[in-house]
């Protein structure tokens, strides 16, 4: 059954149209996520098909008794709305409390929230959630979501993703997280010079086919060889939860990239990053920070306790957590914005640090945006290539006409992209990046990726977006709740585990919350606390066990501390350098091995 139907719609805002004699309909269960740039037409198209814009030229139609369910990019409440009045209106309790599917979108988004909160003040992603809770409570038969991960964290985008494939309603999502529409949707449309082009399959099924586009296309190799082409790589010869997901032809796949060569060159970029910054990068040890007031009041929280982490030359770390958690605390510990009250943090003496935080930098309004890069540095040289400031703004989207825009006329998206850039102009040796992909649409996230796959240094990245994450980190911490680092050899998805599992702690609910917590509580937790538990003298073997792996673990750690001396000292020495990255792998495989021994029998000793 057809649901909606466009017949030759046009809408413009100005002399370019964002889109020119569009035609195209969503029917009964299609699954579709949009792409393109920003600024392209993408919201404009869900606008109009929720009729909730009128087209210029054209018609919309709707289905008879059609129940549409709109979330727009902005959260809009009534000044003195409550969670409760937003989300559950005037239901009575019982009438909710009895229905599983409100119960599960109450458990997934809004557990850690008081119903008669008002929404006054609350986060930005507190505000998401409700609007999301508000969409999802009731039937429909159609949800158009622009943007709905924005603000969200990655435990939240997991639920949200694993909810609408269980939802039997049509589902048309607006994103640029690239791993949650591998998840949800099996056609993209991509919205691009008014028009809009449409491929079968998710995310990489598109990656494929527009790289196919290109080949067909392309009249020489060097063409040939373009961004598409290394992201299928990477969608190819990435994590095992990734290459099991695209649904596209194998073969042609396999000829696409066969030819392609790794995405970074790991022992050159560890070399270089050695030479650039000698052995130590930053040595945290029995570190404990506290944030929130000093006065004595008791309003300072601590974050980290006795807190002991390193990072060496070249590392790629990703860092995850719930909102809250001390990421960016973390950050501006080692930027030195944040000072331990008791520890030591040692940063080398070689450091040269670039710090992207969340927040916009004050840049000059009046100032061109090539002016604004190239009071930085004219010409830098990333991986083996020099690039001039004019040419990395390209890359970043910035065209001719536009690099010549006043900085006070860009839009956040625009300032972000101009603000990492400055950055990279700077030639720092280590990388902070909180929150990077913040507006940034998709063709300029790879462009972001496919520069940092050349940069040599050391790089921690915070981000809700799992596929950027995955894509330039090497492997993945967590701040879990226990005021320490943890590393997590299963990436995102062992986090995921042990946040359901209740390995790690949750967010504590805030106090009289009207949704009981055996009824938002995931089976998963009910069932590990069913689980049997090692009693007697299988309790006691079992914890002399877990010291064992303790030990093995801390022996480990030793020696990978010391490979990366060596690595070090014989940075200019290639052979000897393959060497011990051989050994420095296997160590770390069997470090991985022996953490997952010790995870799963602490969670049997609970």
């Amino acid at each position: 059954m057809n649901l909606i139907n466009l017949e030759n719609v046009a809408k413009a805002y100005g002399p370019e149209p964002l889109l020119d004699a569009v035609s195209l309909g969503l029917d009964e269960g299609d699954r579709v996520g949009v792409v393109g740039r920003n600024g392209g037409g993408k919201s404009t198209l869900v606008s109009v098909l929720a009729r909730e814009t009128e087209p210029d030229a054209g018609r919309v139609t709707h289905a008879r008794g059609l129940r549409l369910g709109h979330l727009a990019q902005r959260d809009d409440f009534a000044e003195a709305a409550t969670v409760r009045s937003v989300v559950l209106g005037d239901r009575a309790e019982h009438e909710w409390a009895g229905d599983v599917r409100v119960r599960d979108v109450l458990g997934g988004l809004l557990a850690d929230l008081d119903l008669d909160a008002p929404l006054a003040g609350m986060s930005g992603g507190e505000r998401r959630r409700v609007a999301l809770a508000r969409l999802l409570v009731p039937e429909s038969d159609l949800l158009l979501l622009d943007e709905p991960t924005n603000h969200l964290d990655i435990e939240a985008i997991d639920w949200l993703a694993r909810h609408l494939k269980g939802r039997k309603s049509a589902v048309l999502v607006v994103t640029h997280d690239r791993w949650f529409l591998d998840e949800v949707t099996d056609r993209t449309w991509e919205v691009v010079d008014g028009n809009v082009e449409r491929y079968e399959g998710g995310y990489s099924a598109y990656v494929l086919a527009k790289a196919e586009r290109a080949r067909i296309a392309a009249a020489t190799e060097a063409k040939r060889q373009n961004l598409l082409r290394k992201e299928l790589a990477w969608l190819r010869r990435g994590p095992q939860a990734r290459t099991s997901k695209p649904k596209f032809r194998v073969d042609a796949a396999q000829a696409l990239i066969a030819d392609e060569p790794p995405l970074r060159d790991s022992v050159e970029l560890t070399r270089f990053a050695t030479a650039r910054l000698g052995k130590t990068v930053y040595d945290a040890e029995d570190v404990t920070v506290q944030v929130g007031s000093a006065s004595g009041d008791g309003g300072a929280r601590t974050i980290f306790e006795r807190m002991t982490w390193r990072l060496g030359p070249g590392d790629r770390v990703g860092l995850v957590g719930v909102n809250g958690s001390g990421k960016s605390t973390l950050l501006r510990l080692l930027d030195g914005s944040v000072s331990p009250v008791a520890g030591t943090v040692v940063q080398g003496k070689t450091v040269q640090l670039a710090h992207l935080t969340q927040n916009l930098e004050d840049l000059e309004p009046s100032r061109r945006v090539l002016e604004s890069v190239e009071e930085i540095r004219r010409r830098i040289t990333v991986g083996k290539r020099d690039w001039t400031a004019s040419q990395l703004l390209e890359r970043l989207g910035f065209h001719r006409e536009r690099q010549w825009t006043p900085v006070g006329d860009l839009s956040g998206g625009e300032r972000r992209r101009l603000q990492l850039l400055r950055l990279l102009m700077g030639e720092p040796n280590v990388l902070l990046l909180d929150e990077p992909t913040n507006d940034l649409d998709i063709e300029t996230l790879t462009e972001v990726e496919d520069l940092l796959d050349g940069w040599p240094g050391t790089l921690v990245v915070v981000s809700h977006d799992r596929y950027f994450l995955e894509r330039v980190t090497d492997h993945v911490v967590a701040l879990l709740g226990d005021g320490r680092v943890s590393m997590l050899p299963g990436g995102v998805d062992e986090y995921l585990e042990r946040r359901a599992a209740g390995t790690a702690p949750k967010p504590a609910r805030a106090e009289n919350a009207s949704v009981p917590a055996a009824k938002a509580a995931p089976a998963a937790s009910a069932a590990a606390k069913a689980a049997p538990k090692p009693k007697g003298g299988q309790d006691w073997k079992a914890r002399k066990e877990l010291d064992r792996l303790e030990r093995r673990l801390e022996k480990l750690a030793g020696q990978e501390a010391d490979l990366h001396e060596q690595l070090a000292a014989h940075a200019t020495d290639y052979a000897k350098l393959q060497e011990l990255d051989g050994r420095l792998k296997e160590i770390q495989a069997e470090a991985a091995t022996v953490e997952e021994e010790w995870l799963m029998l602490a969670e049997d000793l609970g």
